[in-house]
């Protein structure tokens, strides 16, 4: 497992260059923390913005460890995007110790967050699965209406750094919301059509209790919030009697994990695996899930046909 995550961890920082309008030096210098949140902010910059991201394609968030080149684009950076909600652990500490003078934006503030039944979640520090009390849960983007929310705090943020450029935001976001719309709309549409007795899925960790409770598409997980909560023998039993009981539908690997726990919850429930999902990171630019948007329509697709595949 380990290995595994070390493997998928080794992007440091991503530039992603976003037209050739304006010199890399009179872009608005832009951090992002992990790979959604940097196709958000190029879809409102645009050309106006030279973007890093910290935790790329297929990265895992929740485990990730700082390089050098990440505080030094810190401290190059106007302005610094982040999920909060305690999802980027490693974060603080790069902050501070890049000595960054610029604004650090939390994208979640405003959306409608889901409380954490089980009152926290688990970090990865110094080795160790440790769990931390927070009662929200950090994944607020796998709502569409919260991703429109991330989008309106995007374009204030880089108002207040750049406000000779503020209508070439706002225009930006405002288009973008739009498409948003229209998604979320797509996505309730594709859900709703799924027969409510075969709404019940498995995934590798819990990270779509948002896309449940926008959608109504329920998800068991053998793991808590975090990839690095073990799950225990009892756990993995307990949770193929749920799925007996809940009459499961269909279970998927996720992009940032290991899919070897999922694959033996499938075989052992007499599940095939039904493909893979996109939870915490985008795919690389070459994969189905480059972007926000083509991450939301490809889970949903993966979704809808192993689903019809079942029955």
């Amino acid at each position: 497992m380990k290995a595994f995550i070390h493997a998928v961890t080794f992007c440091s920082v991503i530039t992603l260059n976003t037209g050739p309008a304006l010199s890399q030096e009179d872009r608005l210098q832009v951090v992002a923390s992990f790979s959604i949140i940097g196709d958000l902010a190029a879809q409102v910059g645009g050309d106006l913005i030279d973007l890093k991201v910290l935790v790329g394609p297929n990265g895992d968030t929740h485990v990730y460890e700082p390089k050098p080149s990440d505080a030094r684009a810190l401290a190059q950076a106007e302005v610094v995007l982040t999920n909060g909600l305690q999802f980027e652990g490693f974060l603080d500490r790069l902050v501070e110790a890049s000595g960054t003078t610029a604004s650090v934006t939390v994208l979640s503030d405003g959306a409608r967050i889901v409380q954490d039944p089980a009152g926290g979640h688990y970090h990865f520090v110094d080795g160790e699965a440790i769990f931390h009390a927070e009662p929200n849960d950090p994944h607020p983007w796998h709502s569409v209406a919260n991703a429109k929310i991330y989008v309106e705090n995007i374009a204030k943020a880089f108002c207040a750094a750049d406000a000779d450029d503020c209508a070439h935001y706002q225009a930006n976001a405002t288009a973008y919301q739009n498409e948003l719309t229209a998604l979320d709309l797509e996505v309730s549409e594709a859900i709703s059509a799924i027969p409510e007795k075969d709404r019940v899925v498995v995934v590798a960790h819990n990270a779509f209790r948002y896309f449940e409770d926008a959608y109504g598409l329920r998800f068991l997980a053998p793991v808590g919030v975090s990839t690095e909560s073990e799950a225990s023998a009892a756990d993995v039993a307990g949770l193929i009697r749920e799925m007996r009981d809940q009459k499961a539908s269909a279970v998927f690997a996720e992009n940032i994990s290991d899919s070897r726990l999922v694959e033996q919850i499938a075989s052992e429930a007499g599940h095939p695996l039904g493909g893979v999902l996109y939870s915490d990171a985008l795919s690389g630019p070459d994969g189905p899930a480059a972007t926000y948007v083509e991450m939301m329509r490809t889970n949903v697709r993966t979704i809808t046909t192993a689903i019809a595949a079942h029955h």
